[in-house]
């Protein structure tokens, strides 16, 4: 749980990356369509995600402050992807001016949990 706590104050790799992924996985999550954006014919992203300055539609709250997923339990693989306290989570909090969380090292079962 305490990776977890990190997140629900933070929320800035909710508003610094697309989030892009294979477009049946949306369907196979049970993500809304009104959450799907079309990229190409194979891919698709989150909406509000595919912008020079992205902000995820499903995080509610303000960066930085309290935030939450209104979708965690459909959440991409994407989304999964990053844990706290590694680089991608890293880079994001750097761009909203958050500090550095302790380093992250991403194990196997890390991995197999998100």
């Amino acid at each position: 749980m305490a990776t977890l706590e990190p997140c629900l104050n933070c929320g800035a790799c909710c508003a610094s990356y697309r989030v892009s992924f294979y477009w049946a996985e949306a369907d196979a999550n049970g993500i809304a369509d009104s959450m799907v954006e079309a990229l190409t014919p194979v891919y698709s992203c989150l909406r509000g995600t595919n912008h020079s300055s992205p902000h995820c539609q499903a995080l509610v709250g303000e960066v930085g402050k309290a935030v939450k997923c209104s979708m965690y339990e459909q959440r991409p693989s994407p989304c999964r992807e990053v844990l706290a306290g590694d680089d991608k989570c890293q880079k994001a909090r750097a761009r909203h001016g958050l500090p550095a969380l302790p380093t992250k090292t991403v194990t196997d079962s890390d991995k197999l949990a998100a």
